[in-house]
């Protein structure tokens, strides 16, 4: 196994009386794609500040590359790229000038910067537009730009918070792609997101964070199949489902998750399949017309919150 290019170990940030982050810590191998999840208020964003040099750890440290984050934050900023989740625009400057100002603060010379500049241009769909006024940019061509000075650098972790938001469907499933592409050319990417079902589509591993603390780390499948906690089953039946709630809602053990026009989505406790079997034999036996009777793994977003449901009490 790699040795893990990000380190985070009994991470803590304290804001006065406030515990942002709580004991966090986890690891991450060099050229995965790693989604991080929580509600607003959760700790994201404080994590991710403090992975970049932006904050200091109250407790705890974090080593990016073999290195501390409090005792060579220079050499970290060397292999980190930082997407914010907003980031200022300013007047009169193109989408060259604004790249080249970033090239010339990580110190590249003339010729090296103007091909740096031109690569991430290219990669990032922005050559098109290299002389338009920055400040006059749709909001996915903005967080393009704000994704080339990120890459300025070349840098071999990139943490990115929020890069989606507000974006339209067309603009996140361009840079989705981006993500894709660039974990494919072996970038280790720490991605923060609202929206859940493309991060699954993304990362190889998910965090999700909750009052400071972890509460999962593991795969997207392992946190969508249920195991140990429930079983989803959509059921699709000929004609008016009425008969199908009915016969549904006379039952204790079974929850309707959705209502649909033509059948419903349930949940029944445990995962073993004999129950199944059975609840189908009743219902057909019961006259209930079905024409579909499948299990189907949970939402990221229903797991998120099955998730929070599960999550011990806080240490006093």
């Amino acid at each position: 196994m790699p040795e893990p290019i990000i380190q985070v170990e009994n991470l803590e940030r304290d804001f006065g009386n406030v515990k942002a982050v709580n004991g966090v810590s986890f690891e991450i191998e060099p050229g995965k794609v790693v989604g991080f999840i929580g509600a607003n208020g959760a700790g994201k964003t404080t994590t991710m500040r403090m992975m970049v040099t932006l904050d200091l750890p109250s407790a705890g440290r974090i080593r990016i590359g073999g290195m501390d984050i409090s005792d060579k934050p220079a050499e970290v900023r060397r292999l980190v790229g930082w997407m914010p989740d907003a980031y200022g625009t300013y007047d009169n400057m193109t989408v060259f000038e604004y790249l080249d100002f970033y090239g010339r603060a990580f110190g590249y010379k003339k010729e090296e910067r103007k091909r740096r500049i031109d690569e991430v241009m290219e990669f990032t769909d922005l050559a098109g537009i290299a002389d338009r006024p920055m400040d006059k940019l749709s909001k996915g061509m903005g967080q393009r730009l704000c994704l080339g000075r990120t890459l300025i650098h070349d840098p071999e972790v990139l943490v990115l918070d929020e890069p989606a938001a507000g974006l339209d469907p067309k603009a996140r499933i361009e840079f989705k792609n981006l993500v894709r592409l660039l974990a494919a050319h072996g970038k280790t990417i720490f991605i923060s997101s609202h929206i859940l079902s493309e991060l699954g589509e993304m990362c190889d591993y998910l965090i999700f964070i909750d009052a400071g603390r972890i509460v999962h780390h593991g795969t997207t499948e392992s946190l969508v199949q249920n195991h140990g906690v429930a079983t989803l089953v959509e059921i699709r039946v000929a004609g008016d489902p009425a008969a199908l709630f009915n016969w549904l809602a006379a039952s204790s053990e079974i929850e309707i998750t959705d209502r649909m026009k033509n059948g419903a989505r349930v949940k029944l406790p445990g995962t073993d399949s004999a129950p199944l079997a059975e609840m189908l034999r009743k219902l057909v036996l019961d006259g209930v017309e079905v024409n579909a009777f499948f299990k189907v793994d949970r939402r990221i977003e229903d797991a998120f919150v099955d998730m929070l449901k599960m999550k011990p009490p806080p240490m006093p």
